[in-house]
Parts: C-alpha cells; structure tokens; sequence
C-alpha cells in the first residue's frame, strides 16, 4: 500500500501496523479533497487485495496555526463511512495536538511519572528505606526516559513555563527522596545535593544527542 501513487502533497508513515497519512492543502477544504482522494485509494487498494482497516479506530485531525476564524469540521470517509475528528492523537506513544504545542503529551507524561514516584514511595517506602545511590537508578532507568521520550519532537514547547514547571515538579519530587530533603527546598539546590542535571537541561542534551546521531548517520 505505501507504493500506492499518492499525490505529492501526500507522506505516507508506517511502522509495523500503525499507518499515518499526512496529507497538505492550501486551504480546509483543499486539505479535505485531497484526503478523500488517497482514502478512496486505499479503500480499493484493500477491498483488492482483501484487507480491512477499521473505520472506527481511525482518526482525523485537522492541523493548523491559522488564527483567523474558517470552518474546521472537515468530513473524511473511509470504506464509506465518516471518520471520526479529534483535535489530539496518540501516535507512537507521543500525544499529536492540532496545534504542534504537545501541552498534552507534558502533562500526560508529568501525571504518569507523579504516579508512579508515589506508588513507589508507598510499596517501597521510598521516603526512609531506599538510598540516594538505589533512588537515583530508578530515576534514570525508569522515570527520566520516560520524561525524555520523543524529546527531538517536542522539546520546543518547553520554551513555556507552564510546560517546564510540570517537568521541573517531577524532577524535585525525586530530588527530595534522595537527598531525604525538606519540602521547602529550592529545586536547584536539591539538583547540587543530588547531583543530578535540570530537566530542562537534559531535555536539551537529548535533542542534541539524537540530532548528533542522525548526523553521524548521515554522513556514514
């Protein structure tokens, strides 16, 4: 299917069964014609060699930064039927939304590490039974990859506050497990006694890493 003749403002993105069409228009309604042009490519694609892809799992998402006011209800169809428009969408394990800024995926991903930290407090007794060298392991096997997933794609969002405070929280909660701190402590000062890098800091030495490793890639 991905060899399928799709117009030039079209990219096909797969891997393993998950399939993402990114698909540009000028307008809402251009974008429109052109995805129910490639979905009726697929549709007969399919029904000819006999596979189905479910509608009802299939999403549609209007991307655009555009602030004037234009209608952005678009109606894709695939095997006839209407697709359902979301304005996020989970994709590989990154939350997409409508408008590039994944303020979703930082809170999802700062509420998922939170839960995690207290339910290991709570079975593992963290606060007193764990030592900094024990703590620190979990936090960078477990917690900070987590943190630090897909950063390359949405580290720039981190140039808000309100983005970088959910991460910055997640990071102290560990800090004062492991420096057995007070609340009150500042968070750069729980960074000097721990030893570990800002989180902010470290999403920057990711994206410079993957962009390093692409370019080594690249010129190999």
């Amino acid at each position: 299917m991905l060899n399928l003749k799709f117009t030039r403002r079209t990219k096909a993105v797969a891997f393993a069964d998950d399939l993402i069409l990114v698909i540009r228009g000028e307008t809402v309604s251009e974008a429109e014609n052109f995805s129910n042009l490639e979905m009726s490519k697929i549709t007969v694609w399919s029904k000819r060699n006999k596979v189905r892809f479910n509608e009802e799992k299939s999403k549609v998402m209007l991307i655009s930064r555009r602030k004037r006011k234009e209608v952005k209800d678009i109606n894709i169809y695939l095997n006839n039927k209407p697709l359902e428009q979301v304005t996020t969408m989970k994709y590989l394990g990154i939350i997409i939304d409508d408008k590039f800024k994944f303020r979703q995926h930082i809170s999802y991903t700062a509420e998922k590490c939170t839960k995690l930290i207290y339910n290991l407090s709570k079975s593992a007794k963290v606060s007193w039974g764990l030592k900094h060298e024990a703590l620190k392991t979990i936090y960078k096997g477990a917690i900070l990859p987590l943190l630090l997933y897909g950063a390359p794609i949405w580290a720039e969002s981190m140039k808000y506050e309100y983005n970088r405070l959910k991460y910055i929280r997640v990071q102290r909660l560990m800090n004062i497990r492991m420096a057995k701190a007070f609340r009150t402590t500042l968070s750069e000062a729980l960074c000097i006694v721990t030893g570990m890098t800002p989180i902010i800091i470290k999403t920057e030495e990711a994206v410079k890493f993957k962009g390093s490793i692409k370019c080594r890639k690249f010129l190999d």
